[in-house]
């Protein structure tokens, strides 16, 4: 079967969006954000909603599945995925080509491995892999193996998570888009670590001095809770505690900077796991143009 989607993935702050527009420019394509954040409206600067990617000489590459949902509103995996078919298919019929665009590991698994996570069990080995996951990660899991639990929120507490997506397993789930074949081009963008670790540190100076802050006191505003910041994680998390004076500035940036480092870290083993679940991805050190231009055109439009 030829290739019907291209991906562009890697870690946070590597640069992929801005290559899969230039490339989805080039190429007459149309970009699915594979971003679990960026769904929601008013989480912009916290998600990297960088908008001005979108434009190459100064046309707009046009996006889907960003700023669809209120912060207020519980968007699963098994959300993004019945989303990700009904725009796949249209992009397919418009004659264009989709690229998936992100870093987010479910969100890329459930495209690109048909959402195989396994038979269920209660083995030690998957209870330590579901214990290293974040809340949001676990509650994300659970929305997609249980879509009629509508408000995984509530269940904050990790063991009971996990218990849950457990039993979850155990029952068996109904794939969403069976019928939909996807074989994906897929190119990772992966630079040296410390080349990352630069650039997350940067990036988050000039975003606390460029907003960020006010982002999340107006979702305080509209009537986000602490608790819902705290679920969506990272920026939100930490700047949440901020604001709810139980971190000072300073231990707020420290403690979030080292939370981005260590989410950058989960993003790369994640996508290593994919890799020895038989997920081929041609790895690039860098956002190279010209580079992904020439896998694309080889392997894409030639099949070689």
């Amino acid at each position: 079967m030829s290739h019907n989607l291209i991906t562009i993935l890697g870690p946070t702050a590597t640069g992929k969006t801005k290559l899969a527009s230039m490339l989805a420019h080039e190429f007459g394509g149309e970009i699915i954000s594979a971003d679990s954040r960026q769904v929601y409206k008013g989480m912009d600067i916290g998600t990297g909603k960088d908008l001005s990617d979108y434009f190459i000489n100064n046309r707009k590459v046009p996006y889907h599945l960003i700023d669809i949902v209120s912060p207020n509103f519980e968007f699963s995996v098994y959300d993004f995925k019945q989303e990700f078919i009904k725009t796949f298919i249209q992009i397919t019929v418009d004659k264009k080509i989709p690229f998936l665009a992100g870093g987010t590991g479910l969100y890329l698994s459930s495209i690109l491995q048909k959402y195989e996570f396994g038979k269920a069990n209660f083995s030690f080995e998957q209870q330590s892999e579901l214990t290293a996951m974040s809340l949001k990660e676990l509650s994300e899991i659970l929305a997609a193996l249980k879509p009629a639990l509508h408000n995984t929120t509530d269940l904050i507490d990790k063991e009971r998570l996990i218990k849950a997506i457990l039993v979850a397993r155990a029952e068996g789930y109904s794939e969403v888009g069976k019928d939909i074949e996807i074989n994906s081009l897929n190119i990772g963008i992966m630079p040296d670590r410390e080349i990352i670790k630069e650039r997350i540190t940067e990036r988050l100076k000039y975003r606390l001095s460029n907003g960020m802050i006010e982002e999340v006191e107006k979702l305080l505003a509209d009537g986000v809770s602490f608790e819902k910041l705290n679920f969506f994680g990272l920026e939100y998390k930490f700047i949440g505690m901020y604001l709810n004076s139980r971190l000072n500035y300073n231990d707020m940036f420290q403690k979030l900077n080292s939370a981005i480092h260590q989410f950058a870290k989960r993003q790369a083993t994640w996508f290593r796991k994919m890799e020895r679940e038989g997920v081929k991805i041609i790895w690039l050190n860098s956002p190279n143009f010209n580079k992904a231009k020439e896998i694309i055109t080889q392997e894409y439009f030639y099949g070689h």
